[in-house]
């Protein structure tokens, strides 16, 4: 599973790195250490507290997007499997975004919980680009 610093949780969760580390501090997300000694935070932790941040918020928006063409940088909170579609949702800060896409395209990507991701805005269609 994939693990983030400090920084791309941050960057991920759309607070700045002191942001997140003092919610590291405080527990209120679970960090280890890698060899060379760097905090990390295990990508389905990550992706469950996007979550509860976000409900948190109670869908307060701090960001006005404007342009149909939005990138949505977030982490992969969800994803479910049908026999031919799949449904991938992400946490992009305080924005939930959901992707119908077929099954293939979600296990060419290899997209898995925790993962970051990228989905892309553009009319009424979402596209999820792996990062």
């Amino acid at each position: 599973m994939q693990s983030y610093t400090i920084g791309q949780a941050a960057r991920l969760l759309g607070v700045s790195p002191d942001t997140a580390r003092r919610w590291a501090d405080a527990g209120r997300v679970a960090t280890h250490r890698d060899e060379a000694g760097r905090r990390l935070i295990d990508g389905r932790a990550l992706a469950a507290f996007s979550v509860e941040l976000a409900k948190a918020a109670g869908g307060e928006e701090d960001a006005s997007y404007t342009s149909v063409r939005n990138a949505f940088p977030g982490i992969v909170t969800a994803i479910k499997l049908g026999d031919v579609a799949a449904q991938v949702e992400i946490q992009a800060g305080p924005h939930r975004l959901v992707s119908l896409l077929t099954r293939e395209a979600v296990e060419e990507l290899g997209l898995e919980v925790g993962m970051e991701a990228t989905a892309r805005v553009k009319s009424t269609n979402v596209h999820i680009d792996r990062v």
